[in-house]
Formats: structure tokens, C-alpha cells, sequence
């Protein structure tokens, strides 16, 4: 007998994208493989798709499959490996007074209010500097898969930050974070240190980091978790730098 999502996966279709700018490397012409219909693609399926290389931007599943390019690599971290540089110790305490709450994904004015100050301080000229309510609701609060929002507020109560998260069949995908600009102390990197250890708590044995680009300064944080996995030829390898 099969196994239950061998079905659905075989049902699935999948179709490139016209090409389009790459939002990462200007210079360069990008295109996608988009997996449909949306309405199959359920936790199951989507966990084995993220095994592949793909993500979701709302109910878009996607990965790179660019024409003359190879940049966008897959990554993934191996959270029970995993031990904090001095750095990333010291940023973990220096937001020890933060404290997490896990829902539903939801709208709230207040997060959205967060995600356009964000986005205007640190995706200047970016195309989603001036993103309606709607097209923010349909990139990170429209799921059919086990999604999670996680927000973090000081002991007063100030918001500082936002997660999406997706809870996958061995691990979680860190769908996209957005934080106070103004407040000190790369908060960025403290959302991922939590995510480690939730991916913990939950007995995962893998954080998905979406898409690394060597060639991207934006990107580079993410090669700072070690030890990870790059995603080559279908085949999750640890960098011959680790």
C-alpha cells in the first residue's frame, strides 16, 4: 500500500514562471516552479516539498529555477548540533526579558502597523514598501498548512516583534520575521535562537531557513548557525567549510 501522500504528490502539477527581476540580485533575471493546486498542497505534502527545495509565500509554493543561475541554495539547520557563538549567546540574553506568545495566524493592526515600519526602515524601495492590508494578510496570514504566529513583547507589554512559523513533519520553516527597527540588539538572530529552541521543545530535528545566497549581504546571517545543511543536487549536504 502506499504511502497516504504518495497520491496527492503524484497529483500535483508543476509549471515555471515567466521570467521576472530578481528581488535579491537585481542584475540578475529569475524564474520559479510553482507547485499547484494550492487546495492539495496540505502539511504533509508541503513537508515533503520543503525536503525538495521549495517554500510557501501564502498559498504560493515555490522554488528557484532560474534559466543561468544557482544562487538561491536551500538551507537548513540542525538544531540538535547546534551551539551559540559568544555572540549569539550574548544577544540571546540580552533579550531574556522578551516574552513569547504563540497563536493562530490572525490580523491584528498592531502587527501590521510593526510590518510597514519594518518594511519601510529595512526593505527601502523594496516592492512591498507600500503593501495593502489584503496583500499583507494573503503573504503571511492566508496557510493551508500547520501555521503559527509568534509574537514577543517586553515585560510591559510593547510589541518587538513578529514570527510566522510552519510546523512540519520534522521541523519548522521559518516563514518570515519582522521586528522593531529602532530597538537595539539584532533581534533578527534572537528570533531564530528561539526558533532553535522550539524546533527543541518539540523533539524537530531541523529549522528550514529558506534560501541562502552567498552573493547577498542580506543573506548572510544565515550561514552564521552551525553546523547546516545546503540543499545540492537533491541532496542536503553540510558546506565543505563547516
Amino acid at each position: 500500500m502506499s504511502h497516504p501522500t504518495d497520491l496527492p504528490l503524484k497529483t500535483l502539477q508543476f509549471y515555471t514562471t515567466a521570467g521576472y527581476s530578481c528581488s535579491y540580485l537585481p542584475e540578475r533575471e529569475a524564474r520559479s516552479q510553482v507547485a499547484a493546486p494550492s487546495h492539495l498542497i496540505d502539511t504533509d505534502i508541503y513537508s515533503d516539498l520543503v525536503e525538495q527545495g521549495f517554500r510557501r509565500s501564502g498559498l504560493f509554493t515555490y522554488r528557484p529555477h532560474c534559466d543561468a543561475c544557482s544562487a538561491c541554495q536551500p538551507i537548513r539547520l540542525d538544531v540538535l548540533r547546534f551551539r551559540p557563538t559568544r555572540t549569539q549567546r550574548r544577544i540571546d540574553k540580552r533579550h531574556d526579558d522578551l516574552r513569547s506568545g504563540i497563536m493562530p495566524l490572525r490580523w491584528k493592526a498592531e502587527h501590521f502597523d510593526l510590518y510597514q515600519r519594518y518594511q519601510s526602515r529595512r526593505h527601502g524601495g523594496a516592492d512591498m514598501d507600500e503593501d495593502s492590508q489584503t496583500q499583507y494578510s494573503q503573504f503571511l496570514l492566508t496557510s493551508r498548512v500547520e501555521s503559527r504566529l509568534v509574537e514577543f513583547r517586553t515585560l510591559g507589554g510593547e510589541l518587538r516583534m513578529v514570527s510566522m512559523i510552519d510546523v512540519l513533519k520534522n521541523g519548522l520553516s521559518a516563514v518570515y520575521t519582522f521586528f522593531d527597527p529602532d530597538a537595539p540588539g539584532s533581534l533578527g538572530t534572537y528570533g531564530i535562537l528561539w526558533q532553535i529552541r522550539q524546533c527543541r521543545s518539540l523533539g524537530l530535528p531541523w529549522l528550514y531557513l529558506g534560501y541562502w545566497i552567498k552573493e547577498s549581504r542580506k543573506m548572510a546571517y544565515k550561514s552564521q548557525f552551525r553546523p547546516h545543511q545546503i540543499l545540492k543536487r537533491n541532496v542536503w549536504v553540510e558546506p565543505d567549510d563547516a
